[in-house]
């Protein structure tokens, strides 16, 4: 027997979580990238948010994974996950290297293509059907 899905708005799934964690990461990071401009203690914090935004990113491909491979739907979301576990490696090394010039533009798109995952999972969330 196989269950049919519908989308329920508002639902929060874990793969609507792991988007959360790593938008919430992301915006930690644009706080402590101020931070790190202005007080000693903002290299630390950007630091640990910087490997919690790493972390938030595999479990978001996890979440992905794990979403698409029980009821065989459409792999673009573990697409877009990889992805964005792609440009938060890219952001890495960026970082590491002091290059700000790059750093900072793509910190900005990865929060905003962040925000519209998370506003994409909210809004379509499967549900299964009676």
């Amino acid at each position: 027997m196989t269950a049919q899905t519908t989308t329920a708005p508002g639902r929060l799934t874990f793969q609507g979580v792991a988007i959360a964690l790593q938008t919430l990461s992301l915006l930690f990071q644009a706080f402590t990238a101020g931070l790190l401009l202005s007080t000693s203690y903002g290299e630390v914090l950007h630091s640990v948010g910087a490997r919690v935004m790493y972390g938030a990113s595999m479990l978001y491909v996890l979440a992905a994974v794990l979403a698409w491979r029980p009821g065989g739907g459409s792999p673009r979301p573990v697409l877009h996950a990889s992805g964005f576990l792609a440009l938060a490696s890219l952001q890495v090394v960026i970082g590491i290297a002091h290059v700000p010039g790059l750093h900072v533009p793509l910190g900005v798109a990865m929060f905003g293509l962040s925000v519209l995952a998370l506003h994409q999972s909210l809004s379509t969330t499967p549900r299964r059907a009676a």
